[in-house]
């Protein structure tokens, strides 16, 4: 035998889509593992021809599922970023929209059992320690994919997944506002750097000239515009604890301007290397929670809602994204108490992925 399968399932979750499977499945060093997702997912080639990914960062995404022992959470999910064509693998992040699928992905495997015409699933996030609860359709015990459900960036229409996400607030770094501070000057150019969910640096679309209303395309093809980013990520990154973040996905970066659409705020988010071509969902919790917090990069570019829960909608490369935080404004500052968002996820196909024997030979190998 010269290639080793292994079971998964493979999904689109929210505006992401990758392999999920049974981390029973597969290698426990995460030396191997990594090399095991990068074959996979066949990174090392612009098309990843070489194995099933797509090509682009949205679609070289791993979910790693397994039942979990916390006394709360029904399920574990070990998210992996796996690069286009670099081979590498990043397990720091956590992904929100691949987590869209991980409810109907564990009771597909039998990792959770249905339990009526809706199905609450309790997960916790391994990356980042956040719990979120996904309600799921599972109309006589089978999981719903068909629905009405329609959200920007994915064609049709689906079946609703609820998520509600909590203890995200400085899953990477410990703390809210990672610095101490609301803003900070790097470069010259003024920023926010906050752990909701996903630590991100934040910025105004007009410190670089942007309008922040600009396509996805438009600002791949803007180099300069890259070149500074990054170099004031980096700096941010260790501003932020996180030492050296050259060859790493996190922290992620965003930028904001005001709405054109009827939304809250416009928003660009940045994987880092690429833009995003709709908006991540633990990106869009992050950008939210600035939008709420007084005194961030993003005062004066939207009203301030005095009420809680509060929608906010983030006018993104691809539409929008409505995303509904609870909150405490306190004394002591800005307090997150959970978000939620409505996502879609399908199920594309089932079987076994295949990778050469030489890269790993199995459990028994």
């Amino acid at each position: 035998m010269t290639q080793t399968a292994i079971p998964f399932l493979f999904m689109r979750g929210g505006t992401s889509r990758g392999p999920y499977m049974n981390r029973a499945d597969l290698p426990e060093d995460l030396n191997t593992l990594a090399q095991v997702l990068i074959a996979i997912v066949g990174s090392g080639h612009a098309m990843n021809i070489d194995g099933i990914g797509g090509g682009v960062a949205v679609t070289t995404k791993v979910a790693m599922l397994s039942r979990s022992e916390d006394d709360w959470a029904d399920v574990d999910y070990f998210f992996a970023q796996v690069s286009v064509d670099d081979q590498t693998v990043d397990f720091k992040p956590t992904c929100g929209n691949i987590l869209s699928g991980v409810g109907p992905a564990a009771i597909e495997m039998g990792l959770i059992a249905a339990t009526g015409d809706e199905t609450t699933v309790n997960i916790r996030a391994v990356n980042t320690e956040a719990r979120v609860a996904a309600v799921v359709q599972t109309p006589g015990g089978v999981v719903r994919y068909d629905g009405s459900v329609q959200i920007d960036g994915v064609p049709g229409t689906a079946a609703p997944v609820a998520l509600q996400f909590m203890e995200t607030v400085g899953g990477v770094t410990g703390a809210f506002l990672p610095t101490g501070n609301l803003i900070d000057i790097v470069d010259g150019i003024e920023i926010t750097c906050m752990d909701v969910a996903m630590p991100m640096v934040i910025a105004k679309a007009s410190s670089f000239g942007l309008s922040g209303r600009e396509s996805a395309a438009d600002l791949d093809e803007n180099s300069d515009f890259f070149a500074r980013m990054e170099a004031v990520r980096r700096q941010a990154g260790a501003l932020m604890g996180m030492g050296d973040v050259s060859n790493s996905v996190t922290p992620k970066f965003g930028l904001l301007a005001p709405a054109q659409a009827g939304g809250t705020i416009a928003a660009r988010y940045f994987m880092p290397w690429r833009t995003h071509p709709a908006m991540a969902v633990t990106g869009a919790q992050c950008l939210a929670s600035c939008v709420l917090t007084p005194g961030t990069v993003a005062a004066g570019l939207a009203a301030q809602p005095n009420e809680a829960p509060v929608t906010i909608t983030l006018e993104h490369a691809s539409g929008q994204i409505d995303v509904v935080v609870d909150y405490d404004q306190t004394d002591a500052g800005f307090v997150v108490k959970s978000a939620g968002l409505v996502r879609t996820a399908r199920k594309l196909a089932a079987g076994e992925v295949f990778v050469p024997t030489a890269v790993w030979r199995g459990p028994a190998g």
